[in-house]
């Protein structure tokens, strides 16, 4: 499937996330898991992607993991300072720890850890404000953002009754 595109060339905090929401949304429709992220450098989208854990049989591919690889092959480096990371759900360490490696400043995520868990999935419980503290890093964290939206990913996904939760 090809990448969705925005409209904009200039995308608001609200239209980033609702790349993030559709990326998820096609995972969903190919029985993957409800996970979505969105990257975007100077209000423009970079690279988006859906979880493929299933699809691909690999544990680390994430919604966020796959569009900082598909980000980085973008711009032709490992340095994403500029960008900003929007996923449907906070960040689990591994995706935390993603970001941080590759030196995205902001985070902005919708639905947390716990949304997750209650939908099934076997999270750890280390928050992404807990992982910064850790790491010291410094990245600008926004909870709950469109927190609705994004918690109702996982309800769309239960009803289809076709993915598993890992």
């Amino acid at each position: 499937m090809k990448p969705m595109r925005a409209r904009s060339s200039s995308l608001t905090d609200r239209q980033a996330m609702a790349i993030a929401i559709r990326e998820a949304r096609v995972g969903v429709r190919q029985d993957q898991s409800p996970f979505g992220c969105a990257i975007v450098k100077g209000r423009r989208l970079v690279a988006s992607a859906h979880n493929t854990v299933w699809q691909t049989r690999d544990s680390t591919a994430h919604a966020e993991v796959n569009a900082i690889r598909k980000a980085c092959r973008k711009l032709g480096t490992i340095d994403l300072s500029g960008c900003i990371l929007y996923t449907t759900c906070e960040p689990c360490p591994m995706c935390y720890s993603a970001a941080h490696w590759a030196r995205i400043p902001k985070v902005v995520f919708g639905a947390r850890i716990r949304d997750a868990q209650a939908a099934g999935f076997n999270e750890l419980v280390i928050p992404a404000s807990k992982m910064r503290r850790f790491s010291g890093d410094g990245i600008e964290l926004v909870p709950e953002f469109m927190h609705d939206e994004c918690r109702q990913l996982f309800q769309q996904w239960a009803r289809r009754g076709k993915g598993k939760a890992y």
